[in-house]
């Protein structure tokens, strides 16, 4: 079933999509929705961990086993790939996610030999959102013996969820994510995150909290207004729940780049990942460091942490390596910067 129906949605039809929704498009928000409310008596299949040729540890949740809800692969050296791996649930977020993300991205930080991290989602779709059912218990029911030690356990619950996406932002490697098909309620909360969104045309985004009767808590109301820079467009989509497909993505800034697939969208994420990992590391990731830092303060403040910060990542041989490649007019992917 083809989850966009037929005519895509265009800027100047934004007025007219919440009175002229057609039967398929309802038929699709019925099927994510069951899929959301879904409990999987069966165990999640794990998550397939292939890390290349070279004597890499594996990333895992714990000592036993791989991920349930995620597939990590190494597709180069200094590249790795997450993909959300539970297809047969449209890639819900469960329980697992929520903790396995958290674990993955800190393991990530930590790998020096790891410079960019490409994210994806195995199946039919990118994911559909937050599994309804099996979060019903954290969400619906915090302990407590009062409202106010309700309210604090529910604050510490949401705080905890929260940082499954922060951890993203967090993580010094550049995060390049691919979205095909779907991305809904707890997927924009993830891509806003991201460093760099690509997306195929079948594409749609969709803030869902409203329509299940909760305002967005773990980063879309956050980082979206920053990434698209529009406030009226991000208060009607976080106000409507309507559709944001894939032309309209690419023209308010929430993607970079539309492909006519996914197959051609994943080519061109890794492509993408190999040149910013054959840069120095050092550049790299302090690049990223301080593009974050000044969208969150004044340009004062963020170029005097620029100037702290380049006083010592500057004394690096990398610098010399760059411009001496430069020069000599060789590509950056042979230069061997080392590990940071």
């Amino acid at each position: 079933m083809r989850l966009t129906g037929g005519r895509r949605h265009r800027p100047e039809d934004t007025a007219l999509r919440p009175q002229t929704r057609r039967p398929e498009e309802e038929e699709e928000e019925e099927e994510l929705l069951e899929v959301q409310l879904e409990v999987s008596s069966a165990r999640p299949k794990p998550g397939v961990c292939q890390l290349g040729q070279t004597a890499v540890r594996a990333m895992s949740a714990s000592a036993a086993g791989p991920f349930s809800s995620l597939a990590v692969s190494r597709p180069t050296d200094a590249v790795v790939h997450v993909q959300l791996n539970r297809p047969e649930k449209r890639n819900a977020m469960n329980r697992a996610f929520w903790s396995e993300m958290v674990t993955c991205f800190n393991q990530i930080a930590e790998d020096s030999a790891c410079r960019v991290v490409v994210v994806s989602g195995a199946g039919k779709i990118f994911t559909a959102g937050i599994d309804l059912m099996d979060m019903a218990g954290d969400v619906l029911q915090p302990e407590g013996d009062d409202t106010a030690r309700n309210a604090w356990n529910m604050r510490k619950i949401i705080t905890k969820y929260q940082e499954t996406f922060s951890v993203i932002e967090k993580c010094p490697k550049p995060v390049v994510v691919g979205v095909h098909s779907a991305c809904v309620g707890g997927g924009v909360d993830l891509i806003t995150a991201c460093d760099i969104r690509l997306c195929t045309q079948d594409a749609w985004f969709q803030v869902k909290e409203v329509d299940i009767g909760l305002a967005a808590d773990v980063g879309t109301l956050q980082r979206l207004p920053k990434v698209i820079g529009s406030r009226s467009l991000v208060n009607e989509l976080a106000l409507t729940a309507r559709k944001l497909y894939a032309d309209e993505a690419k023209s308010c800034g929430l993607v970079s780049r539309v492909f006519a697939d996914k197959e051609a969208m994943m080519a061109a994420a890794l492509e993408m990942a190999g040149e910013i990992a054959s840069r120095s590391p050092v550049a790299v990731q302090g690049t990223k460091i301080n593009l974050i830092y000044s969208r969150d303060h004044s340009v004062a403040e963020g170029l005097d942490y620029m100037a702290t910060w380049n006083m010592s990542m500057l004394q690096t041989q990398d610098v010399m390596k760059s411009a001496q490649a430069s020069m000599e007019k060789k590509s950056l992917k042979t230069v061997p910067y080392s590990k940071l």
